[in-house]
């Protein structure tokens, strides 16, 4: 059985078993979507959402696109993981400053560093284009925005929660301006100080066929286990109507990244339900963080839904590593 290393009990883990009759790897939350833009305050839509444990609850951080549509983050607190309270006012940084640029922030990740603050990482729009931006907090109440780790083109921006080698680690999708596919790939940065970011190496590609022949990126931050760093992706293909986005796996050396040592040739998870094909963007499930109870392995999967929504999905992480290893490319 799969061990998880470094985790954290959640015994208020989110949590539904699988259905029976069920032979999927991982199955969905029956009351999805579980945030809808009726749970935000002058929300078109919410998702590509971001969760992490905090106290005897767990915050977020989270994608509004307003009545403008112009994509912000805001915060929010649950209890339980599935009803939350979403601020009405967009997430300020503290002592920003203002040569980083801000305009809009999308698509965010957050991890539980090993120094116990929470790094964010999200699509940060600056002049001229987008890059990953990045910031910490330890309250969820104050915000502090960091250099910037690249240059744009970037997106999908994740942490890994400890260091690696010495190094503060990072997985991410470099793109194109229009941010279509072409430059479509997975690579892994690192850094001494969080600020200086180096030793780039690409870790894997798009397929030329399939459900991810288009564009890949990661997903929540990687999860270290006893089989290697466990990365859930997405996967994009192209299609007659347009592109379709499904979730995926792969197992990443435990010490050096960059080198896959397995990858899910099947998905695990398509759009199929009405709320992830019917949206702002059609045909989408885009994981953006997973909670992991290391007693149990135990994992809850959040994912963006056509663009306008915010699902839950269930697995374990023994089911997942098992998976992988036996559906690999």
């Amino acid at each position: 059985m799969a061990k998880v290393i470094n985790g954290m009990s959640i015994p208020n883990l989110p949590w539904e078993d699988k259905p029976a009759g069920c032979t999927d790897t991982v199955w969905r939350y029956s009351k999805n979507p579980i945030i809808t833009r009726k749970d935000a305050f002058e929300a078109n839509s919410v998702f590509n959402s971001a969760v992490v444990p905090f106290g005897d609850g767990f915050r977020g951080v989270f994608r509004i696109d307003s009545y403008d549509m112009l994509p912000m983050l805001r915060t929010g607190k649950s209890k339980d993981g599935i009803k939350w309270e979403i601020s009405d006012e967009n997430l300020e940084w503290t002592d920003r400053n203002p040569e980083i640029g801000y305009e809009y922030g999308y698509d965010p990740r957050v991890i539980k560093f090993e120094d116990g603050k929470y790094y964010i990482c999200w699509c940060n729009g600056v002049p001229g284009g987008h890059t990953i931006g990045l910031g910490y907090t330890e309250d969820f109440e104050t915000f502090r925005q960091l250099e910037s780790p690249f240059l744009v083109y970037n997106r999908n921006g994740v942490l890994f929660p400890r260091k690696i080698n010495g190094k503060y680690a990072m997985l991410s999708r470099p793109t194109n301006p229009g941010g279509g596919g072409g430059l479509g790939s997975i690579w892994y940065s690192e850094s001494p100080d969080l600020e200086y970011w180096g030793h780039h190496r690409d870790v894997m590609h798009p397929t030329s066929l399939g459900w991810q022949n288009n564009k890949i990126g990661p997903g929540p931050a990687p999860i270290e286990t006893d089989e290697g760093w466990l990365l859930i992706y997405h996967g994009v293909m192209s299609s007659c109507a347009g592109l379709v986005y499904s979730m995926g796996a792969a197992i990443l050396d435990i010490d050096e990244p960059w080198k896959v040592k397995y990858r899910t040739k099947k998905f695990l998870l398509k759009p199929w339900e009405d709320y992830e094909c019917v949206g702002d963007v059609h045909t989408v499930v885009f994981p953006c963080a997973s909670l992991v109870d290391a007693d149990t392995g135990r994992m809850a999967i959040y994912y963006g839904c056509a663009d306008t929504y915010v699902g839950l999905a269930f697995t374990t992480v023994d089911d997942i590593i098992k998976y992988t290893k036996e559906n690999s490319l």
